[in-house]
């Protein structure tokens, strides 16, 4: 896996939709659940979703907490 996908989770916001301009890292799992039902959309977008989706239906968000930290302290800029 390509850590920079969690990098992006963390990083990029949802572009539509009830949730627009949330972080992806922190969508709710029932609106996961839901584009999970309904298809995730095409391309890089889906991919992420997709991504957080399993993370959170595994009980793995622990693994972004260092990972918001570290974008917080202003790290990741040059990625």
């Amino acid at each position: 896996m390509d850590p920079t996908v969690l990098i992006d989770l963390c990083r990029v916001k949802m572009p539509f939709g009830k949730y627009k301009e949330s972080l992806l890292c922190d969508l709710p799992i029932s609106y996961l659940e839901w584009f999970h039902r309904k298809g995730m959309p095409p391309g890089k977008l889906g991919m992420l979703l997709s991504t957080i989706y399993e993370i959170k239906l595994n009980g793995l968000t622990e693994l972004l907490i260092p990972i918001k930290a570290r974008l917080r302290a202003g790290e990741f800029r040059a990625l």
